[in-house]
């Protein structure tokens, strides 16, 4: 019998190459490639007649091979085989281009099942144009997998077709140990799902097009109803933790208030006194704090932490990059310069300390280790640096997280769990607007403080979408902005993760080097033949940390007039003066990731502008990008881009570590419902789950699996 971790290099029948072809689609184990679902079923269940056959009619015939040729076409050097297949009514001709080894399978006299789209041949009479063939199909002895029947379609890439994986799984299947059941019996029939043995047969090879679905649903009841556990056994984990009670005191915040040169908004207001209520509570906060880029939530978290720091203990600020640790280091500088208990930024590549009225110096990361350890400085802001196993906190109270989707869990825990006994409270934040029902379920706990609108006095951003023939004309106008003193950010296009060229599956590292390599030859362009004239700089994430600062610093002090990036690199400094936000290849970013890019200005008295360039003549992708001009807030927006794209691709499942199937699924209410009433109930029941042994190992290695906190 075969296991589900049996590696599929054991599988007889699965090369070295083949297995390598696998392994680049993340198919490793037997597990993962009976995992990999069908995304729809072509409908080959019904055997037709040829002579009953129709121009364009998707269709099976049976029947017996009465002639085989072979011709070749000298101009385009392509071989063409062509087969003669008859029944009892009639003959039809199926062709195949540039497969020779069919003449090693088809053979005169011998049955087989043709399955695909009928059309019309230029010489005349009806062919069957490239269709999946099956030997032996009608004769009763051999069960089919890619004909007569309901077939199902995989994500594929032209080295490992859909064939090729039926091919491999139904004998998978057939020889599959018997799987115990991770969902407990009683919510397997109070949802009147099919238990997992059944469920996998038939999501892979159904009879009727519902148990695909039925069988569809359960799996994505399962990834939903494991998120929902493991969303509640964490709030139960977090109130048996003590925390510091940070007593709020309401006159330094008015103080801290009074000094801004601005007023916070509403829901600025709002989200800060629920945070500060929070750390008043003897076990920690857990708190998930969204709003659009420059909604202010840095100034929240700020005062946040300045309130920690008021009763003498510590806080840590820890942003995904550098750039975007230094917007955090320049805030507490630029906003409160009177605060005298010390202020550090911590990166790989620099140390420094901020002691108020001005005072600023460089330290070595020595002396800086030490005096973060003696709790001589009460806010740490940095990157990874700050997870180094030589820092120590003396008194940590308060975890800032930036982009918290953007770290690992192990990642955070080393930050978070220095002190066993006495955990920090705990505040992520995030610039990617999220519908509240994705953000209940993905991120579900974890308590929910939004900020929902711009500092007032703000310009509305002109948006405009350019096409290839308008290209001059924004040219033109972005160097007329320029001679009037503004400063233009250039984002170059994403690399997709699946590259059509030759069904190739690019790595992560891959990915990256050709973003590189396109930044450059942006770079080049630019500065060479359209804008020789400007003074044009590159940011991307090979840079040394010191050589990205004085980018950042250069452009800050308007001593470069464009500067390009790629996607990657969050251009988080505040630059009043940069007023363009010039976007390449925007049909290849999501709705919410171009409103974060458009959010890069605006923030100055000076009217800005967002240009999304296209190459694509798609209706399809000038009415997405028409979204980005007609949307009141980057929340309608997300809700737009998540009916768009499915919740996998908004938020990426590689950030969120949740399943596929359980990501599409969150858009089904009733399944996200039933899911968290199921797993509430047994929680009532089995708080510890000491009765489903199963189920509480699958929730381990889901726990793994995902980034939750």
């Amino acid at each position: 019998m075969i296991k589900l971790s049996t590696p599929l290099f054991e599988i007889r029948g699965i090369g070295p190459k083949f297995f390598e072809r696998l392994k680049k689609f993340g198919l490793i184990t037997v597990k993962d490639l009976l995992w990999h679902f069908p995304f729809r079923y072509e409908d080959f269940s019904q055997i037709s007649k040829i002579a009953d056959l129709k121009i364009n009619q998707t269709a099976t015939v049976s029947g017996v091979i009465s002639d085989i040729k072979v011709h070749r076409t000298w101009k385009r050097r392509m071989f063409i085989i062509e087969v003669l297949v008859s029944d009892d009514t009639g003959s039809i001709k199926a062709i195949w281009f540039n497969q020779r080894f069919l003449l090693s399978i088809f053979k005169k006299g011998i049955i087989v099942n043709l399955a695909g789209k009928v059309v019309e041949s230029p010489k005349g009479g009806l062919t069957l144009s490239h269709p999946v063939y099956e030997l032996g199909a009608s004769d009763g002895e051999r069960e089919t997998r890619h004909t007569g029947r309901l077939v199902p379609i995989y994500p594929e890439t032209k080295r490992l077709t859909s064939k090729a994986l039926r091919f491999l799984i139904k004998p998978l299947l057939d020889d599959l140990e018997k799987l115990d059941d991770p969902i407990p019996l009683e919510i397997i029939k109070q949802q009147n799902f099919p238990e997992i043995n059944q469920a996998v047969n038939q999501i892979h090879f159904p009879e009727k097009l519902v148990q695909a679905r039925v069988a569809k649903k359960r799996f994505a009841f399962e990834d939903l109803f494991l998120l929902q556990l493991a969303n509640l056994r964490q709030r139960l984990k977090l109130a048996r933790q003590k925390a510091h009670s940070i007593e709020m005191n309401i006159d330094y915040v008015r103080n801290l208030l009074s000094k801004l040169p601005f007023e916070l908004t509403q829901t600025q207001k709002e989200s800060l006194w629920e945070i500060l209520k929070d750390m008043e509570k003897s076990r920690p906060m857990n708190r998930l704090l969204q709003g659009d880029v420059g909604s202010g939530k840095t100034i929240v978290a700020a005062i946040a932490a300045l309130m920690v720091s008021e009763k003498s203990k510590q806080a840590a600020f820890m942003a995904p990059t550098e750039v975007l640790a230094r917007q955090h280091y320049s805030t507490f500088r630029k906003f409160f310069p009177g605060f005298d208990k010390g202020v550090t930024l911590l990166t790989s590549s620099e140390a420094r300390i901020f002691y108020g009225d001005e005072l600023e110096s460089e330290v070595k990361k020595q002396d800086l280790i030490k005096k973060i350890s003696s709790a001589e400085i009460k806010i740490i802001i940095g990157t990874h640096a700050l997870i180094q196993k030589n820092i120590k906190f003396k008194d940590l109270a308060l975890v800032v997280i930036d982009e918290q989707h953007r770290f690992g869990v192990k990642q955070r825990a080393e930050l978070t769990d220095q002190s066993p006994d006495i955990l920090p409270h705990f505040l992520s934040m995030s610039a990617t607007p999220i519908p509240r029902t994705l953000t209940l379920t993905i991120f579900g706990d974890l308590d929910l403080s939004i900020i929902s609108e711009l500092p007032k006095g703000r310009k509305e951003i002109i948006t405009k979408i350019v096409a290839p023939d308008n290209r001059d004309k924004a040219y033109a106008f972005i160097r007329g902005q320029v001679k009037k003193g503004r400063q233009v950010f250039v984002i170059c296009p994403r690399i997709e993760k699946e590259e059509l060229e030759e069904g190739k599956i690019l790595s992560d590292r891959e990915i990256y080097r050709l973003e590189i390599k396109n930044v450059k030859e942006e770079y080049e362009k630019l500065s060479q033949k359209v804008f020789p004239d400007l003074r044009v700089g590159l940011l991307h994430g090979k840079m040394k940390g010191k050589e990205k600062a004085e980018t950042m610093e250069k452009f800050k002090n308007g001593e470069t007039d464009i500067l390009i990036s790629t996607s990657v690199i969050e251009v988080g400094v505040d630059v009043a003066n940069a007023t363009i936000m010039m976007i390449e290849g925007s049909e290849r970013f999501g709705l919410a990731q171009l409103y974060q890019f458009r959010g890069r200005v605006g923030r100055g008295e000076h009217q800005s502008f967002c240009f999304l360039f296209t190459e694509s003549s798609a209706k399809t992708t000038y009415k997405r990008l028409h979204s980005l001009l007609e949307a009141k807030n980057g929340f309608e927006l997300a809700e737009k881009d998540l009916a768009i794209r499915g919740p996998g691709e908004f938020l990426g499942e590689s950030q969120t570590g949740t399943p596929d199937l359980a990501m599409k699924a969150i858009q089904n209410p009733e399944l996200v419902k039933s899911s968290r009433e199921a797993a509430v109930n047994l929680l009532k029941t089995d708080p510890k789950l000491k009765n489903y042994p199963l189920l509480l190992l699958k929730i381990q290695e889901f726990e793994k699996q995902i980034h939750l906190e």
